[in-house]
């Protein structure tokens, strides 16, 4: 016989709960705006931003607007549009197989669990985690290429890419977010 009193609640027993925990409000772009900033971003990295490389190296439009949104979204929002515009990168390149999808859509999530608690319109903090989500970007990108067969020995070289890749985008999200705000404030 067990000395453990029986248990008078019944296992089917439900403790009425909210239907959904306290949830912040979604403050991102409209769907069609954030579809609208993506298609731009694409087809001018694949057109015209090669015009304006360093040292072989350019800004990524399409991380910049992928952060830009994550920074606006709850993380599943994030990871669908990091997701959509990895797609558009795998597409239009050349034998990466899946490796901009993947890379792009764990960066957003990256960003957007990052920017949880601040202001989506903080310059430092944009510019933080761009810088962030570049290197992250990078290393996943080279990581899933070399799982697929890539040979890996030009890791110095992709590491400074990055970095330079980075600066790149940290400059272009602070230029964006500053001509945004002249025209935010110029609407007033």
């Amino acid at each position: 016989m067990s000395t453990l009193a029986r248990s008078i609640a019944s296992s089917s027993f439900r403790v009425q709960r909210a239907a959904k925990p306290h949830v912040a409000p979604f403050v991102g772009p409209a769907w069609y705006v954030a579809a609208a900033w993506l298609g731009v971003a694409v087809l001018a990295q694949a057109t015209v931003v090669h015009y304006f490389a360093i040292r072989d190296v350019v800004p990524s439009l399409v991380l910049v607007v992928v952060i830009w949104y994550a920074v606006r979204a709850d993380a599943g929002r994030a990871a669908i549009y990091g997701l959509v515009a990895g797609f558009c990168e795998d597409a239009l390149s050349a034998q990466t197989g899946a490796a901009w999808t993947i890379a792009t859509c764990l960066s957003a999530l990256l960003a957007s669990r990052l920017s949880r608690g601040f202001f989506a319109d903080s310059i430092p903090l944009a510019t933080t985690i761009i810088v962030i989500a570049t290197l992250v970007r990078a290393l996943i990108f080279w990581i899933v290429m070399a799982l697929t067969g890539y040979p890996s020995g030009l890791g110095t070289l992709h590491f400074h890419q990055a970095m330079l890749q980075a600066a790149f985008n940290a400059a272009v999200i602070v230029v964006a977010m500053l001509v945004a705000r002249r025209f935010e404030t110029a609407s007033r």
